[in-house]
């Protein structure tokens, strides 16, 4: 199996998607940060310093699925039809959970839009709370499920 961002010379490239048909396509990407309970209480309470912690994060989230190729060089420029970030609050385990779900119509998949935007809510959280808790952890970001293009549906074991 070849890696498709190598030419035949072992150099990176950009791939050329030109020739691929303009389908339907979604990404479903997943992760979490882990904190004190403190911590935790004041994103739940809204009483963080620097305000609506979860708020400002969906909205870092979005703004980064927009700009993804912008900051993962091989990436191409993808017109999103929607990118919808959700979190959950997790009080047995002191966590907030972050799933994206980007959507388009094009030529290539909107895996990497998915990932980039909930890697930066996640950041956002850890950047809004650090002065509180700089022991968070960020974990387990992954790609959940992806539709769409020549290799169709994928769902992660």
């Amino acid at each position: 199996m070849n890696l498709t961002h190598f030419d035949s010379a072992g150099q990176a490239h950009m791939v050329d998607v030109g020739g691929k048909l303009e389908t339907a396509r979604s990404a479903r990407a997943a992760g979490s940060i882990f904190m004190k309970a403190e911590t935790l209480a004041l994103i739940r309470d809204g009483s963080a310093k620097k305000g609506d912690v979860l708020g400002i994060a969906r909205i870092a989230a979005i703004q980064a699925a927009k700009r993804t190729a912008e900051l993962i060089p091989l990436c191409h420029p993808i017109a999103l039809n929607r990118v919808a970030a959700e979190f959950a609050i997790d009080e047995a385990n002191h966590a907030v959970h972050c799933e994206v779900t980007a959507e388009c119509h094009g030529r290539t998949g909107v895996e990497m839009e998915a990932l980039t935007a909930v890697s930066c809510g996640l950041l956002t959280i850890y950047d809004m709370c650090k002065a509180v808790d700089r022991g968070m952890r960020i974990d387990n970001v992954r790609l959940v499920e992806k539709q769409g293009g020549k290799s169709g549906h994928w769902t992660a074991p």
